[in-house]
């Protein structure tokens, strides 16, 4: 976290600005493409989302973590710990777990419902339990705790032009939208953890199972009917974005293009899981470099356009240049971006 950063923020405690600064190292290692679209934003709501991402990184890799010995008892346990943590720290009993410093800390100050915590936290202790899921309909309800909260806590942050209760939708959407396009593209290390998050109906609709898809992971063979059903997967997780989209032309014009960039980067997932012939079973489809670079630019561009306009105190039309749709091709020249 730098020092601009967090005095922009009004975070002066010693102790909380180290807390703060942890989560946004853990942001910087694990969340690449959530973190480069977190750049964009003014520097005093950076704090707040690298907290937010602190939270839900550490609770995933208690459930996650393939290099942890750790049994689904112990890791259940663990995530019991950080539940009575955070509870503690939103009660202001002094929590000095640097990660529940800086989420308590942001909860406080943007007001976000600690419904959506416990939520959250619900989910990833199912994850120790349950491996599969038989419908879209069984899937979203997962869903709800492990992805549509993460939207609903950063609306506070991102701040709306509409009431709030119009844009929570479309968050909940988009956070949901991008946890699919996880499952897609990490489909087969989730089943080395045990589980599959492509419903069984939608498997049963092709012709394959599980089981199918456990040989397809073990043996590296491929299966016609695998890459039908994993293109079906692509085409509902498209149609996840076309319903969170709307909701970007609902959010403060400070925050459009961060959430923009973000939009078009785990969209772009889909077009490298094409691209890459749906092999996700056997290799990791990431976005590259020179692509991620452009689209980077292009929201820059639009965070300095928009600061700029802020700071003369006109105002930013809802329908602005900041948040118009998602252009797979952003027109900005391509940079080089520096090696990771």
């Amino acid at each position: 976290m730098t020092v601009r950063e967090l005095d922009a923020a009004g975070i002066h405690d010693p102790a909380l600005r180290a807390a703060y600064t942890h989560c946004r190292g853990l942001n910087a290692r694990h969340g690449k493409t959530y973190f480069l679209a977190t750049r964009l934003l003014p520097v005093d709501r950076r704090p707040a989302v690298h907290a937010l991402y602190g939270f839900a990184r550490w609770a995933d890799d208690i459930v996650d973590d393939l290099d942890s010995s750790a049994t689904p008892g112990e890791r259940g346990r663990a995530l019991l710990a950080l539940e009575a943590q955070l509870e503690a720290g939103l009660r202001r009993e002094g929590a000095t777990e640097p990660v529940i410093r800086a989420l308590a800390d942001t909860a406080r100050r943007y007001g976000i419902d600690r419904v959506h915590f416990t939520d959250f936290l619900a989910s990833m202790r199912s994850d120790l339990t349950v491996g599969g899921y038989a419908s879209y309909e069984e899937l979203g309800r997962y869903m709800h705790g492990s992805a549509a909260v993460i939207g609903l806590q950063m609306l506070p942050v991102l701040g709306t032009v509409t009431p709030r209760e119009e844009a929570a939708p479309h968050a909940a959407a988009l956070g949901v939208a991008f946890q699919l396009t996880n499952f897609l593209r990490d489909v087969g290390e989730d089943l080395d953890r045990g589980r599959l998050y492509l419903p069984a109906e939608l498997l049963a609709a092709h012709g394959v199972d599980r089981e199918r898809f456990e040989w397809s992971r073990r043996t590296g063979a491929r299966d016609a009917r695998i890459t039908d059903v994993l293109r079906a997967a692509a085409a509902h997780n498209r149609a996840v974005y076309r319903d969170a989209l709307p909701g970007i032309a609902m959010l403060a014009p400070v925050s459009r293009p961060c959430i923009r960039t973000a939009f078009v980067l785990y969209s772009g997932i889909l077009d490298a899981i094409a691209a890459d012939g749906y092999a996700v079973l056997h290799r990791r489809s990431v976005v590259p470099r020179r692509r991620r670079a452009v689209v980077a630019l292009d929201g820059l561009v639009r965070a300095v356009a928009v600061r700029a306009v802020s700071r003369r105190g006109e105002e930013v039309p809802v329908g602005g240049p900041s948040c118009a749709s998602p252009s797979p091709r952003p027109r900005v020249s391509p940079v080089r971006e520096e090696a990771r």
